[in-house]
């Protein structure tokens, strides 16, 4: 059972941060087994589970993801990251293309929501194109996100729309080339207790009716032909 995250926690990703190196994360190898990385799991399984068994139609797999970087794209940086998430999503070779949940916690910060990491263009001009067709269920959609400030919709945009919108509502949609919506927190006592997982279960199930909106769209036709 997740029992909560500590200044233990917090301690080891601020190491790895400024010590970005095999020799020094080798020496505070348990550390991170014990602080973040088992946390994290315990965390992962207990979300999961409850999410599995309440929207099994969603055929949601979970993944802790690695403390390593892709040394393909290391790019300067250290060998390791400095901060751990899991995240849930049908399985897909293309998962970036795909509406995902996530948590993450950093030295920074905690972060949690739902969204694509890269959003196809084609599916970008599904969302627009269903607009088009029924605005209806995107407005009720988006005044539920409006009611709720603890989240934000981010994402690139692009410098000039795509289309005029169906509605002034929903025109934040229209110009985005990916998006998430997610909630962003400060490090806090609130994270150290198995109160988050209450916490990330309430978000969550706001969120499922966005996820269930935009994973549908792969099946629509392409509207660009």
């Amino acid at each position: 059972m997740f029992e909560g995250f500590s200044d233990s926690t917090v301690d080891f990703m601020w190491g790895i941060r400024f010590n970005n190196e095999k020799a020094w994360f080798e020496a505070h190898r348990e550390e991170f087994k014990a602080h973040l990385q088992t946390p994290m799991r315990e965390l992962a399984d207990e979300v999961y589970r409850h999410v599995d068994q309440t929207w099994p139609e969603q055929g949601l797999m979970c993944k802790v993801s690695r403390i390593y970087r892709d040394a393909r794209r290391l790019r300067g940086r250290g060998p390791y990251r400095d901060s751990l998430w899991f995240s849930m999503e049908r399985p897909s070779e293309q998962w970036t293309a795909r509406p995902t949940f996530w948590f993450e916690i950093s030295p920074d910060c905690a972060t949690w929501g739902m969204g694509y990491y890269l959003a196809q263009p084609v599916t970008m001009a599904k969302l627009r194109a269903r607009m088009d067709a029924d605005p209806g269920p995107m407005e009720e959609l988006t005044r539920k996100l409006n009611g709720r400030p603890d989240f934000v919709l981010d994402g690139e945009e692009y410098k000039r729309p795509k289309a005029e919108p169906a509605s002034e509502l929903l025109r934040p949609w229209y110009q985005k080339k990916s998006f998430s919506i997610y909630h962003e927190e400060p490090l806090s006592a609130a994270l150290y207790s198995h109160g988050l997982v209450d916490r990330l279960l309430a978000d969550f199930e706001f969120l499922m009716p966005f996820y269930a909106y935009f994973v549908t769209l792969d099946g629509d036709p392409d509207p660009r032909f």
